[in-house]
């Protein structure tokens, strides 16, 4: 921690400390700010034109460049601020609190607790005018007060959603900490940060920001497992929780050790991320954390340990930034090859694959299945191409796969439609998709990266739920055809009488639909 500790300038803060003059300011924001027509119904543009107008110029620049989105507006995505929310809630002795619009909150706590969530999240509800007089701040300061009990806490995580966002209601004025519990206030609104995977990072970041600060100004503590005696691979990004025993098992003949996995379990655990001797960006759209790691004098290593030619490129990557000597990373390289093409000897898909998904690491299982011997054609992912997914993307492009960043659905369900897989891999409305067209599918998020994917583990782990699924193409067909001609869409089912066609309602309703978005894109009010 010595070492961490001398790589930082007092003078790097977060944005936590403002000065007294920039108080004045954003706390003027929040009273002038117009507050009709922005939120997640009143328009990406608006909402952001509010923001900036509120004083949260700066805020939405760092947006922009830390998540930029692709030619479209930005991926079909849950609300974002579900990455975040969920890394708080799986942290231990971190409370969490939000502010944003009742329906929001329910939809945020209610999917969060569906996924396994069992901690209680604190919530700040307003109104028009608490919201406008700047009311709201207060009551989020009176709640901060009430719950940073440190018997309970080391740290409260308060969320702004889309509305207090675009209203300014600056969280930074918020103190840094109370009777020695931790604040940390973020903004995480649908129309700056594009999918739920990079809100993690927001919080992420946040944190790693505030815990340099903590190194830089003395002792803090050690984790909870103690510290490891030989230097560390920071692992960034969520993975299956045996892959980081998998990547020690790789690492252990260079003398290397794998040090803890962000987003964190742990306040005390950042630390110990900090105090490693390279990061391993995993997941390559980390860019607020992997600035806190640069800005502490740490190397970023892109890509993973996937697959046979992934994982050489990984081990000497690694081992070069660690400065080990050559004769050990080739003795890892060497012991891995051996079981990853044992592995791949052993393990095989055969069929044509679309792939699609919104959690990051769709190019690294995309590199493992064209090993293990795919017919991969298509790769559409929500994150966008940074340096470190760059490798992975000139290694499938080469090998003629057909690859998407910051993909849209519509280009998902386009490539299905073009090369007509055996199997789709994808997010919901794609795997739908697939199935009505009779074709297998498998949800990436929860039965594809929900898996271990690096080293001899990943090469073994998927083939068995690919290659089942692709055969029950037969029972697809089977389905199919017990069902024809119950009718599709409006009609679908079995019916006494079959219901009359109305589609002539649902024309003018979308033409209403219609002319109310275009009010909004002049600048016409429109509440939330």
């Amino acid at each position: 921690m010595d070492d961490l500790r001398k790589e930082f300038e007092p003078d790097q803060t977060s944005e936590i400390n403002l000065a007294a003059a920039d108080q004045a300011i954003l706390a003027e924001a929040v009273t002038d700010t117009p507050t009709s027509g922005i939120g997640c119904h009143g328009g990406t543009e608006l909402s952001k034109a509010a923001a900036r107008a509120a004083g949260q110029g700066e805020l939405m620049d760092r947006f922009e460049a830390d998540y930029p989105k692709g030619p479209h507006d930005q991926p079909q995505s849950m609300c974002p601020a579900f990455g975040s929310l969920r890394v708080g809630l799986r942290m231990r002795r971190v409370g969490t609190i939000l502010s944003g619009s009742a329906c929001c909150v329910y939809g945020l706590t209610f999917t969060s607790h569906f996924y396994g969530a069992k901690r209680s999240v604190g919530y700040v509800p307003f109104n028009s005018e608490t919201l406008v007089t700047g009311k709201l701040y207060e009551d989020i300061v009176e709640a901060v007060h009430l719950m940073a009990d440190p018997d309970k806490f080391d740290a409260l995580i308060v969320t702004n959603l889309c509305v207090p966002t675009a209203s300014g209601v600056p969280l930074r004025m918020l103190p840094r900490e109370i009777d020695g519990v931790r604040i940390v206030g973020i903004d995480v609104p649908g129309f700056g940060i594009p999918t739920h995977a990079e809100a993690k990072d927001v919080l992420s970041g946040a944190m790693l920001a505030y815990a340099r600060q903590e190194v830089a100004s003395g002792p803090v503590q050690r984790p909870r497992g103690g510290l490891k005696d030989k230097p560390t691979v920071t692992l960034v990004g969520e993975v299956f929780p045996a892959d980081p025993v998998v990547i020690g098992g790789m690492l252990e003949p260079m003398g290397l050790a794998v040090g803890p996995t962000v987003p964190v379990r742990e306040w005390r655990d950042l630390y110990a991320a900090l105090d490693c001797a390279v990061v391993a960006a995993i997941h390559p759209f980390y860019t607020a954390s992997v600035r806190e790691f640069s800005a502490a004098g740490r190397p970023i290593v892109g890509s993973a340990p996937v697959g046979l030619e992934g994982s050489d490129a990984w081990l000497s990557a690694i081992g070069n930034s660690c400065g080990v000597s050559q004769a050990r990373i080739d003795i890892s390289r060497n012991a891995m090859r051996g079981a990853i093409s044992a592995a791949l000897a052993h393990n095989r898909i055969n069929g044509r694959i679309t792939l699609s998904g919104y959690e990051g690491s769709e190019l690294l299982v995309a590199r493992l299945l064209v090993e293990l011997g795919a017919d991969l054609r298509y790769v559409g992912t929500a994150c966008p191409k940074t340096p470190y997914n760059a490798a992975d993307a000139e290694w499938l492009e080469a090998r003629g796969v057909q690859l998407r960043f910051r993909a849209s659905l519509e280009q998902d369900l386009a490539a299905f439609a073009e090369y007509r897989p055996d199997l789709a891999i994808g997010t919901t409305p794609v795997v739908q998709k697939a199935k009505e067209a009779a074709t297998p599918a498998l949800y990436f998020t929860n039965l594809i990266s929900a898996r271990p994917l690096m080293g001899p583990a990943g090469v073994a782990s998927l083939p068995s739920v690919i290659n089942a699924a692709i055969a029950n193409k037969d029972r697809f067909l089977a389905m199919n055809a017990f069902f024809d001609g119950v009718g599709k869409g409006d009609t679908a089912g079995i019916w006494e009488e079959t219901p009359k066609d109305r589609s002539g309602y649902r024309k003018k309703f979308a033409a209403k639909v219609k002319q109310s978005r275009n009010a909004v894109d002049n600048g016409e009010s429109v509440g939330c």
